[in-house]
């Protein structure tokens, strides 16, 4: 299971910027997909998530600015961020739960980040 972020850089407080993540391999099922977020020297949290049956879900400070989108069929999910603060600055990580066919644990796998980056 792999998965490929794009779409961070540099915007001005009040810019929008549009993730997106891909997600690759065989043999598994994805069950939700989501991004998380880690600012310099803080822990990682969640922003937001979405589920194979589209249910969403979103860190408190983001609803109305964030929207999450997944394409299960496609194995992608979108970030549409818009209104950005200089708060929302930090390394985003689009992430995938997953079942492998014949099995009903579920597994996390993350992607390699994507800096965003708010100016004030």
């Amino acid at each position: 299971v792999q998965l490929q972020a794009s779409g961070g850089g540099f915007v001005q407080a009040g810019g929008s910027l549009r993730l997106s993540c891909v997600v690759s391999g065989t043999g598994f099922t994805i069950k939700s997909m989501g991004w998380y977020r880690q600012a310099p020297d803080k822990q990682r949290e969640l922003v937001a998530t979405v589920t194979d049956i589209g249910q969403t879900n979103y860190e408190d400070s983001v609803p109305g600015r964030f929207t999450i989108a997944g394409d299960f069929a496609k194995r992608m999910v979108y970030l549409q961020m818009i209104s950005l603060l200089p708060e929302d600055t930090a390394v985003y990580y689009c992430s995938a739960e997953i079942t492998r066919w014949g099995r009903t644990n579920r597994l996390r796998y993350w992607g390699q980040g994507t800096v965003v980056t708010v100016s004030s």
